[in-house]
């Protein structure tokens, strides 16, 4: 989540200097697709520095069989490096686009922030390649520079990006029990089927149009449809919002103790609630895609 909208990385900062170190999460059982999902975050945040990450995201990119390419781009006295991918689909079929950031702030390993929802966007690559949707063409954007303020999705928009029928974004994925959906319609087809999908699945959904500053907002301000997804404890969200306004609460939610700290590691993440979430959000976009049928 970008730090460059508000006071929040100096005040989450504080919090966190003030608190315990959050508890680390058990592995989940080799072999299983929690474990995969792990693979991916522990690639990505284990690399030295940002061209490390970006060539653990290609590598993956790679495996999937996925014919990915680097946008370079330079916007505000920025430069960075996008990764877009086509993932399966017609050419003629409208676009869906998947995206999550795969840059970090300096301190700490940026496993939550944000390799957790990178792993989550290689996951459904590699399903939806292998299961395509029946009406949607789908590709993938790994975008750097988020945390210097929505660099690198400004710079996709801004320079000829192609505009998606929807931009799906993940950003913060690590654990809890709630997914958490930025959706400006409540009630919006992939709303819909992402409460759905919840409800059958027993995990909890919190939708509406609060949330953090990430890479949909770039989309949104050029008028393009989007919606973005976390997954979080369900007590931690009136915290997290609270915090961005400005008015910290008495105990900071878990995750503000997490990221843009020394304590994003690996360690935190729990990647089976991550895969019972990203089974939740596969459905979700694939009841969405059979109501364009």
């Amino acid at each position: 989540m970008s730090i460059r909208h508000t006071t929040l990385a100096l005040l989450g900062l504080a919090l966190a200097a003030c608190a315990h170190a959050p508890a680390d999460m058990p592995a989940p059982p080799p072999g299983s697709l929690a474990d995969a999902w792990r693979q991916d975050v522990a690639a990505i945040a284990t690399a030295d520095d940002a061209d490390g990450r970006r060539k653990a995201v290609e590598r993956r990119l790679s495996a999937i069989g996925l014919d990915w390419r680097a946008a370079p781009f330079a916007r505000e006295d920025e430069r960075g490096t996008n990764l877009l991918a086509p993932v399966a689909g017609m050419a003629d079929a409208p676009l869906l686009l998947l995206g999550a950031h795969f840059d970090r702030v300096d301190t700490g390993r940026g496993a939550t922030d944000n390799a957790s929802g990178t792993a989550v966007v290689l996951a459904l690559a590699e399903r939806l390649r292998a299961r395509p949707l029946a009406h949607h063409r789908v590709a993938v954007a790994l975008w750097d520079l988020e945390e210097r303020g929505l660099v690198g999705a400004h710079a996709y928009v801004e320079q000829d990006g192609e505009r998606p029928a929807l931009y799906v974004n993940f950003d913060v994925f690590g654990w809890g029990d709630t997914i958490w959906m930025m959706s400006p319609d409540a009630d919006g087809a992939l709303a819909r089927a992402t409460r759905e999908g919840a409800r059958e699945a027993g995990i909890g959904l919190s939708v509406g149009e609060q949330y953090p500053p990430t890479d949909h907002q770039a989309f949104l301000k050029a008028g393009w449809p989007a919606v973005s997804y976390s997954l979080v404890g369900a007590s931690e969200i009136e915290g997290i919002l609270s915090m961005y306004a400005g008015k910290p609460p008495a105990t900071a939610p878990r995750v503000m103790e997490v990221i843009h700290s020394e304590h994003d590691t690996v360690e935190k993440v729990d990647a089976e609630a991550a895969a019972r979430a990203l089974d939740v959000v596969e459905d979700a976009l694939r009841r969405w895609d059979a109501m364009a049928g």
